[in-house]
This record gives C-alpha cells, structure tokens and sequence, in this order.
C-alpha cells in the first residue's frame, strides 16, 4: 500500500469520536505506516493512552514537556510525511484556524512542515454553526486537506453532520493522497515571491505592497505535484508549508536575480511571481539623509529583468511562466509580456478585479499562452489559483511533448 514507510503523526483532541482512533492507527501500522500518536488533555478522558501505545508501538506524547522530557514539536513536524488531527474537537478547530498554541497537538501543528489532514467531530448544531464553518474556511485557506465529516448518529442522540470520518474512509483518503500522480516529480523549479527593496539609505527604500502568498502557494502546489522546489523570497514573505521546498531570502532585485540565476540552468520549470521592482535609485547614501527645505530628487536606474534573462537563455525542455500586474489594457499589455520575453505563460492580474492581488487570501488571474485563448479563472483563494496554474502549466508541457 502507498503508505508503507510514511511517517503519520495521529493527533486526538477532546471527543468522543477519540474512542476509535486505535482503530484508525491499527489500520496505519498494518499499511506499514509509522504512527506517532499524540493526545490533548482532554482526548486522555476518551481513549486510553496505553491503548494507543500498545497500537502504535510508540509511547504516546500528551504535552510538549513532561517535567524530565522535552518532546520536541519542532521536530515531530520535520519528522512526519503526514499530520492528522483526528478527532478535531470545534475548540481545537478554533485553535487551529487563529494560531492558539496551549498543548502540543497545536504546537506540532503550527511547526509542521508536512501535509496536514483535519477530521472535524462534533455535533450537528456545532457544525452548522456560523464561527464553525468561518474557521472551517480559514484552516482550509492555509493549505489543510480536510476529511470530511459524514452523516449519522450523534452522541447526541440526533442524526445528522457532524459525525467523525470513519477510520477506513480516512485511510483510503490518505492513501489516496500518497498514491496521486505526480506528473512533475524529479523536475527541479524555481519559483520568485514578494516585493523587492531597492535601499535609497540605510533606513529608507523603495518598494510595493507585495506580501509573497500568491509565490508561495505556487512553490507549494510544485511540491504538491511532485517537483523540489526553490522559493527565491523577497522582504516579508512568510516560510512555506510543506518538505522539497529550500527557501532563499533576498532582498533586492538584484539579489533575486543572481539567486534565480544560480539555478536557472538546472531548473526545468522557473515561475517568476515576484513583483520585482523595475528601478532602483542610481546610488545609495552611505548615512540617512536628513530633511530640507528644497524638496529631495531622487536619479533611478533600470533593475535587471528577470524574466526577460531567462527568456534568453531557456532551453526547450525549460518551461517559463512570468506574472503581470496591469492597471489599463490588461490583455494587450501581458499578451506584449508573454511574445516579448520568450515566456511560455503570463499570469495576468488586474488591479481592477476586486478581491485580486497584493495582500488578499484570494486572486483572480488570467492565463496566457502562445497560439491559444486566454483562460480566466474564477476568484478563488491563491491555493486554488496556483494549483489551477499548475495544473494548466503541466497541460502546455505536456502538450508540447507530445508534439
């Protein structure tokens, strides 16, 4: 089975859907899973710790410090392939959905850098509610797979939502996971995120309202379809979820542009997402330049230009795919963006599209590519837009080997 060898932390929280989880880990160990199990406080009134120990092989972790041991969250969330937080109590939900760390489900959860599957359990008027469903969004927005809840009988007494993924559904939903084509695996790629920050002294600089989401989900939906990713960073970005991700912070456009150029020659696919500043002041002052009366001028230069470089020297078994951030004749500018620059695809955001570009959880775009129409996707959170992305990337490799 896909999960022999996988490393699967189980993490319980505080239902009593808990009572079938060393069902759920004697199905993992039996697929050759490794299981490492952890516990709430709460979850120990449910289920056995012993129990769980006996079933998983492993001693079963309830806090980050036991008084004598240290267990290290940082490295169980480098350690594991998978994370499931199961059962996912509404509180812990909540936890989860504002970055509240007070046990360790919650400190490994914040740390890990794996996938992380969700099994929400409760009752059916806790499900339904509004806060329940907003953080249900929420954890979904930061890149968590959820496995459903199902339709039945409550503790409650009541039938309806609510009711815990049965274990055998949440093993064929992970090996489902692990067993999902990877149509890039073994292809290394490149992909550039957030602002640039082009120095006028050593206290001031020139910039944008780049926050690097959109750059990160794209390295993340890469590792997603197999490729080893290096997310090249600007000022600010937040680090990536997710292993087969090195991230290299930079700060200016230059920077990013001998960061991407290091790599580009082995790179077979390189997304440049960055919003690269196109000047930067001709010199920089050495001390921080004071106000006067006179007003201050200020003499720019042209930055390298990334995507131009690359366009020059890619090779045919490269694909490159740039972004355009346009305010007025969108379509015409990024089509000049796509046949200028050598680029097999432009990403086309318009400032003019509400809920798209810097700084929301949601973008709208574009897609350009020679010799076809342009494919407008819905608005959608920026994980469902860089899949979307790479998913339509993959159709133009795939499509131009098999030509």
């Amino acid at each position: 089975m896909s999960l022999k060898g996988k490393k699967i932390i189980v993490a319980a929280t505080g239902s009593i859907a808990a009572y079938k989880i060393p069902h759920f880990v004697r199905l993992l160990v039996k697929a050759g899973a490794e299981v490492q199990v952890l516990l709430t406080a709460s979850a120990a009134g449910f289920v056995s710790p012993l129990a769980l120990s006996t079933v998983s092989g492993r001693p079963v972790l309830a806090d980050v410090a036991d008084g004598a041991t240290w267990n290290n969250h940082v490295a169980l969330g480098l350690w594991a392939d998978a994370m499931v937080i199961a059962p996912c109590s509404t509180n812990t939900l909540g936890k989860l959905a504002n970055g509240l760390c007070d046990n360790i489900v919650c400190a490994v959860y914040l740390s890990a850098r794996c996938p992380v599957f969700i099994a929400p359990a409760m009752d059916e008027d806790m499900w339904h509610h509004p806060s329940t469903q907003a953080n249900m969004g929420r954890v979904q927005a930061y890149g968590n797979h959820i496995l459903p809840s199902e339709y039945g009988e409550l503790a409650s007494g009541l039938v309806g939502m609510g009711r815990m993924a049965e274990p055998e559904h949440m093993l064929q939903m992970l090996a489902k996971f692990f067993t999902t084509d990877r149509p890039l695996k073994g292809k290394k790629a490149i992909v550039t995120a957030g602002p640039t920050y082009e120095r006028i002294d050593p206290v001031r600089f020139i910039g944008n309202f780049s926050t690097g989401k959109m750059g990160v989900a794209l390295a993340e939906a890469l590792t997603e379809a197999g490729a080893e990713v290096n997310l090249v960073a600007g000022p600010g970005v937040q680090a990536p979820h997710g292993k087969g991700i090195t991230m290299t912070a930079v700060e200016s456009a230059h920077d990013m542009y001998e960061a991407v150029m290091a790599h580009a020659a082995d790179a077979h696919i390189m997304v440049l997402a960055a919003a690269v500043a196109d000047y930067r002041p001709e010199t920089m002052a050495t001390g921080k330049i004071k106000k006067s009366d006179t007003g201050l001028t200020l003499t720019l230069t042209k930055t390298d230009d990334i995507l131009a470089s690359l366009g020059k020297i890619k090779q045919p078994w490269q694909t490159l795919v740039g972004f355009a951030l346009e305010t007025d004749n969108e379509l015409e500018n990024a089509a000049k963006k796509l046949n200028g620059k050598n680029a097999d695809m432009i990403v086309l955001n318009s400032l003019r599209d509400a809920g798209a570009g810097f700084g929301h959880e949601t973008n709208k775009v574009t897609l350009l590519t020679a010799g076809q129409e342009p494919v407008t996707l819905p608005l959608q959170s920026k994980r469902d837009t860089a899949k979307a992305i790479i998913d339509h990337m993959i159709q133009i490799r795939h499509a131009e080997e098999t030509v």
